[in-house]
């Protein structure tokens, strides 16, 4: 029988616009798969820490991580 995924690691729609605007904002610098897992680490850390993640919420702190992120790949080249 197939797994279903837990509430928590089910994609939400909410975050559709979050995961299209940072993919277009970080487009040659991130993939997409290093951005939907910022998304998602955003998402989960806003809810350990104050129990809900708003779109944008998520949105701000999954853009800070992206551009730390850019900056250490920058000064390692």
């Amino acid at each position: 029988m197939p797994e279903t995924p837990s509430p928590s690691n089910a994609r939400d729609s909410r975050f559709e616009p979050v995961l299209d605007r940072l993919a277009e904002e970080f487009s040659g610098v991130h993939h997409t798969s290093t951005i939907t897992r910022c998304v998602d680490a955003a998402r989960h850390g806003a809810e350990d820490v104050t129990g809900r993640a708003t779109p944008d919420l998520v949105e701000r702190i999954a853009r800070q991580h992206l551009q730390v992120l850019a900056l250490a790949f920058a000064e390692q080249r």
